[in-house]
C-alpha cells in the first residue's frame, strides 16, 4: 500500500466542535440584544420629543413678551399644598396689591404629560385662593401661572415633596 492510502480517523461534524458556537455567541446575542432594543423603541416612544419644534420654537418670542408684562405689573406669586387636606392653596399680587382676575395653573409634570394639572381658579379679594388636588405627586413640576386671557404669566420649577412652598416671583432683569 501506497502512503496516500493511510486511513485516517473520522473528522466529527462542525457542530460538535466547541469553537465555532463560542465564535457565534458575540453575533447571536448581538441579535437578541438589538431586537430588545428596537422593540422597545418602537413600542414606547418618547413623550418629550416635539414633532413641531419649528412652530414651538418660534413661539417662544410671545411667551418672552408675557414674561415682559408681568414683570411690568410686577406680578409674584406663591403656592403650597397641604396633604392633610389635599388643598393647593396660594396667593398673587401685583405691585403688592392683591390680583382678582380668573388665573389659569398649569403643573406640568417632569416625564409623563399625561400627569400634568391644569387648574383655573379665583382669588379672593386679598388675593388667595385654594383648590382641592387629590395627591400631588413627588416630583420636579414645571409651575406656570397665568391669567386667564393668557397676557403674563408667571413660571418656575417645584420640587415637591423637598420643597413645601413655591415663590415665584417676575424677573426684574427682563
Amino acid at each position: 500500500m501506497s502512503d496516500s492510502l493511510k486511513l485516517q480517523a473520522p473528522v466529527a461534524p462542525w457542530y460538535k466542535h466547541r469553537w465555532p458556537w463560542l465564535l457565534m455567541i458575540g453575533p447571536g446575542l448581538s441579535v437578541v440584544v438589538g431586537s430588545c432594543m428596537a422593540y422597545i423603541a418602537f413600542t414606547q416612544p418618547d413623550a418629550l420629543v416635539v414633532g413641531d419644534y419649528y412652530k414651538q420654537g418660534k413661539a417662544i418670542n410671545q411667551d418672552l413678551r408675557r414674561d415682559t408684562i408681568a414683570s411690568d405689573l410686577a406680578m409674584d406669586t406663591s403656592l403650597s399644598y397641604d396633604v392633610a387636606s389635599a388643598r393647593l392653596s396660594g396667593s398673587v399680587h401685583s405691585f403688592g396689591k392683591a390680583y382678582q382676575g380668573p388665573l389659569q395653573l398649569h403643573l406640568a409634570h417632569a416625564t409623563l404629560p399625561e400627569k400634568d394639572i391644569k387648574l383655573l381658579v379665583q382669588p379672593d379679594a386679598a388675593g388667595n385662593f385654594s383648590v382641592a388636588l387629590p395627591m400631588l405627586e413627588r416630583s420636579r413640576w414645571q409651575v406656570l401661572v397665568e391669567n386667564d386671557k393668557r397676557e403674563w404669566r408667571l413660571s418656575g420649577i417645584w420640587t415637591w415633596p423637598l420643597q413645601r412652598s413655591i415663590a415665584l416671583h417676575a424677573d426684574e432683569e427682563l
